[in-house]
Formats: structure tokens, sequence, C-alpha cells
């Protein structure tokens, strides 16, 4: 009792050492980011960024408006103190005359008419600026009063325009700046959805290639299938020029005798590990360039693309045959062999689609007069 209380509590850590591992690899799958995750992040950076800069924009135009409007208070001040300074010159001139006090009188309300311009222009500032009384602009109004009002004037918008200008190259800097972040943010996005492009390709290429393998071999003994076999076929008769007595190919066609009684006596598992020794056994008895096929069951092709003579083919078929009895000795059977039918072309056959057909004929030839062989097929009438 003490025994199993000690393994089922030796278990409960072990089960959830192994729920905290498979939670954490949830965990990192999901925090993982792919490519939409990384498109959405880099365009809300994008538009961000955009808005910023549209905002920085939009403040650069109106500082420079303020300080256009401060430039045109300024030179409202400048005509208002010349007609300040023309009075003061007749100030000086005795009005024992009429021309003096009448060139008096014209620079006063010159001074005055410059003065109601200002005002008008001080006073309908769209910022918050020192409003101009307009005591300054009655007759009686002295020349002291006129002259601090213009030097206030002066001053605080002349602090106004350069304060503006400040702002505004500052904030001109800040637009370089983002504009400088926002290149490279779609530069860095460029990149980046080049990259995942690629890497999409790559996938999507070794996809391709794995479902096309898929497609032409045999998933247990990795063998080419019959679709391959006759793909391989065709490319060798017709993109390979044949001429007679120069370039021939040939079709070796292998039944395994007796592999039924091996599913029957000693189970499917033995035997499919059989067909896989075997299958290795065959593509090591043959050329590189030579194809060996799966074609079904119990069924093999090999496929040879050059020969020169019959004896190279007997040898091949030789080789075959040993490699099915070495294997089933190794696995300590004694019941299988194999039974081969060989038909070249264009010696033999000469039409290479018949290949595999004259090949299959050959062999129940060789099944018929006792298995266990080769036989090569009938010359072509």
């Amino acid at each position: 009792m003490a025994a199993e209380v000690s393994k089922t509590s030796t278990r409960i850590p072990e089960a959830l050492f192994a729920l905290r591992r498979e939670s954490s690899r949830a965990n990192g799958w999901r925090l993982t980011p792919g490519p939409a995750a990384v498109a959405v992040a880099s365009l809300l950076c994008l538009l961000i960024g955009l808005l910023y800069l549209a905002l920085q924009i939009r403040t650069v135009f109106a500082d420079q408006v303020k300080q256009e409007y401060a430039g045109l208070v300024l030179e409202a001040v400048e005509r208002a103190e010349t007609a300040r300074a023309r009075v003061g010159v007749w100030d000086q001139v005795p009005r024992a005359h009429d021309a003096a006090a009448d060139g008096y009188r014209q620079a006063r309300v010159e001074l005055t008419r410059r003065l109601a311009s200002l005002a008008a222009l001080v006073n309908a500032s769209p910022a918050d600026a020192p409003r101009m009384p307009s005591s300054v602009l009655l007759p009686d109004a002295t020349l002291a009063e006129m002259d601090a009002l213009l030097g206030n004037a002066s001053s605080y918008w002349h602090t106004r325009r350069d304060a503006d200008s400040a702002d505004m190259r500052k904030r001109i800097t800040q637009v370089a700046h983002m504009l400088i972040a926002v290149a490279a943010l779609l530069f860095c996005l460029l990149i980046t959805a080049l990259g995942m492009y690629a890497k999409r390709n790559r996938q999507l290429a070794g996809q391709s290639h794995k479902f096309e393998r898929a497609a032409l071999h045999d998933p247990m003994t990795g063998l080419a299938n019959r679709r391959k076999l006759f793909a391989a076929l065709e490319e060798a008769a017709t993109q390979t020029p044949v001429e007679v007595h120069s370039h021939k190919i040939a079709v070796l066609y292998v039944d395994l005798d007796g592999f039924k009684q091996v599913n029957d006596s000693l189970g499917h598992r033995v035997g499919d590990e059989f067909l896989i020794a075997v299958s290795r056994g065959f593509r090591e008895s043959v050329r590189r360039g030579d194809v060996v096929a799966r074609i079904g069951g119990d069924e093999f092709a090999v496929l040879v693309r050059e020969f020169a003579a019959q004896d190279e083919l007997r040898q091949i078929a030789q080789r075959l045959i040993a490699c099915v009895v070495r294997t089933d000795e190794q696995m300590g059977m004694g019941m299988v062999r194999a039974s081969i039918g060989i038909a070249s072309y264009p010696d033999l056959v000469d039409d290479y689609c018949r290949l595999v057909a004259a090949a299959d004929e050959a062999m129940y030839q060789v099944k018929r007069s006792g298995k266990d062989g080769y036989a090569f097929a009938s010359r072509a009438p």
C-alpha cells in the first residue's frame, strides 16, 4: 500500500510538469508573431506616425501664420514710428507761420491714422495679445503716451515673432525627424514583407516538393510508384535519341513468389518489414541512374536507362534474385523467391509504351515454368 502511494505521489509532479510544459508551449505558440500580426502592428505604427506628422505640419503652418502676422504688426509699428518722428520734426519748427502749423497738423493726422491702423491690426489678432487703448487715438492724446504705446508694442511683437520663429524651427526639425522615422519604418516594413514573402515561398516550395514526392513515391518503401516509373520511362525513351545497337532501355518486372504466405502466417507487419528490406536491397543492386519502383503489393519494376548487351540485364536480374534470397534468409522465412521478366527497347519491343506489359508477360512465363528465375520477352514480330 505504501509503495502504491509513493508511486502515485511521484506521478503527480510528473503530470503537473508535463501539463505546465504543454501550457508553455501553447503560450509560446500564441505569442509567436505571424505575418498578419507583424503587418497589422506595422500599419498601426505607420498610421500613428502619419497622424503625428500631420499634426506637426499643421502646427508648423499655424506658427508660420503667427510669424507672418507678427511681421505685419511690426511693419505697422514702424510706419507709426515714422509718422511719430515726422511729428517730432514739425514740433521743433516754430509755428509762427501758417505752413509750419499746417505741417504739424497734417503730421498729427497721419500719426493718428497710422495708430488707428496699428490698433485695428493688434486688436484683431487671433492670438492673445495686449490690446491698444482707444485713448491714444483721441486728439488730446499726448506724444508721451503714443511713444510708450509704440515702445511696448514693438518690444512685445518682436519677442512674439522671435518665439514663433523658434517654435517653427523646432517643429520643422521634429517633422524632419518624423519623416526619417516613417521612411525607416516603411523600409523595415518592406524588408520584413519581402522576408516573409521569401519565407512563405520557401515553405510553399517545400510543401510542393513534399506533395510531389508523395504523389510519385510509395509511402512505405520510399520507392518510385507506377506514375513515377512511366514518367521516367517516357523521359528515357523520348528525350534521349534512341538508335538501334547504340542506346537501349529495359524494364525488369519483379514478382515475389510466396510472399502471400508471409502475410498469412507471420502477419502483415512482418510482411511490410520484408518489403522495406527488399526495397533497400533493390536500390543497392542497381545503378544510380536506374529507377526502382513498387508497382503494387509484392510487384516491383526496375527501369534500366541504358545498357549495351543483354548480359548486363542478366546480371541485374541475378542480383535482384539474390537480394530476395538474402533478405529471406536474414529474416528466417525460407519461403520467398523472385520471378523476373525482362523487356528491352527497341531490340525486343518496338514500342516503349509496351515495355512494362511485355516484361509482365515474360514474368508470368517464369511463373508457369516453375518460378524463381528470369526470362526475356519475345522479340516483336
